[in-house]
């Protein structure tokens, strides 16, 4: 395996475990319809510095892969996450916005965007890469 990919596989790991741990810590103290206050905030945001780490880890792999093919299938496959979060979010978006529907909360953007990561790795199979 490549060694960006390793570096890449520990870094999300890494950043998806701290995620857990940090949804884990912020909803123990923290209760249902809480005001918010500095306090509250600061331990909301724990998870989303693991969000960041995850794509910060994405960046940091197109940034080491040296092989141009490589490089560009990693491309590929945030394009496509990339469609599928704006195709998912905006048409769900004018479905609330016309119907009564259940509103989609806004931090299921990036775990939509990473099932759309799922989307284009099976594109790039089917393409033969």
């Amino acid at each position: 395996m490549n060694p960006a990919y390793r570096r890449y596989q520990w870094r999300c790991l890494s950043s998806s475990a701290l995620y857990v741990a940090g949804a884990l810590l912020a909803t123990r103290p923290i209760p249902d319809h809480a005001q918010a206050s500095p306090g509250i905030i600061a331990i909301s945001l724990l998870p989303g510095f693991a969000i960041i780490g995850m794509i910060w880890s994405i960046g940091r792999l197109l940034i080491e892969l040296d092989d141009e093919y490589l490089r560009a299938l990693e491309v590929r496959k945030a394009l496509i996450a990339t469609g599928v979060a704006l195709l998912v979010t905006s048409v769900w978006g004018l479905i609330e916005l016309f119907t009564v529907v259940p509103r989609l909360p806004i931090f299921f953007v990036f775990p939509i965007w990473a099932a759309g990561l799922v989307v284009g790795t099976l594109r790039n199979k089917v393409a033969g890469a």
